[in-house]
């Protein structure tokens, strides 16, 4: 496994016409929380992802599983790919461990997601191993185009991947464990486009915004993850942008 990971996070809002402004922090993390709205124990990392999705250094998101379905609520936000996502990082790191909450950061440690004190522990320790680098990747928005580019590195491979993310939806549960509750749902996953391969070489590419529009998407988030879909390993690079 390529041993980098998150390198630059960019944080811009975008309208139609141009881009309105920008901002960037320490690069430290992407996060991803694999929840579910049947799952009782879900709540508390919801609402701690929330929590986290106001860091600007770090990329959230929230990725919703359809296998406790079965349990009396389907899930209004879950989709089989966020399952075979969180299936195919357990298939890689070797352990087997699928469950929610889950966090996986920066595509390669997985930690309890309700538990602030092991992201952050994560989050560090992917520092401590020297998985950042110095790949900068930027996310614009101009002219009804999402313009992506990714710098020039090291001759590795990896994929680019667009996701369409909701900043924040709220759900009422009518039935299962969480009956009753009102559950608000920050950054989720809810469209994907590859964009295309990397290979080290500096790339760009740009693609009409209404490829993401529906479905509630109001935000843009971008990762630059070396394997593949069916075998996702560390992310390298990522940037996350408010498209209006």
């Amino acid at each position: 496994m390529v041993r980098h990971c998150l390198a630059y996070a960019v944080v811009v809002l975008c309208s139609s016409a141009a881009l309105l402004s920008s901002a960037q922090s320490e690069p430290r993390a992407v996060v991803e929380l694999f929840t579910s709205q049947g799952c009782s124990s879900c709540p508390a990392a919801d609402k701690l992802l929330a929590d986290l999705a106001t860091d600007p250094t770090l990329v959230t998101m929230s990725a919703p599983i359809d296998y406790w379905d079965y349990l009396g609520w389907k899930d209004t936000l879950a989709d089989p790919r966020n399952t075979a996502r969180q299936k195919a990082y357990a298939h890689v790191r070797g352990d087997g461990q699928v469950y929610t909450p889950q966090v996986v950061v920066n595509g390669s440690l997985h930690v309890l997601g309700s538990d602030h004190a092991a992201i952050e522990h994560a989050i560090a320790q992917s520092r401590k191993n020297g998985a950042m680098s110095s790949l900068p990747v930027t996310l614009t928005c101009a002219d009804g185009q999402i313009n992506v580019g990714v710098a020039e590195s090291h001759d590795v491979r990896a994929e680019v991947w667009l996701y369409g993310l909701v900043k924040a939806t709220t759900i009422a549960i009518g039935r299962g464990e969480n009956k009753g509750r009102s559950i608000t749902y920050h950054n989720v996953a809810r469209r994907w486009l590859k964009l295309g391969d990397w290979t080290g070489k500096a790339s760009a590419w740009s693609v009409p915004l209404h490829v993401l529009k529906g479905d509630g998407v109001d935000e843009a988030a971008i990762l630059v993850q070396s394997g593949t879909v069916e075998k996702p390993k560390t992310i390298l690079g990522a940037a996350l942008a408010g498209i209006q």
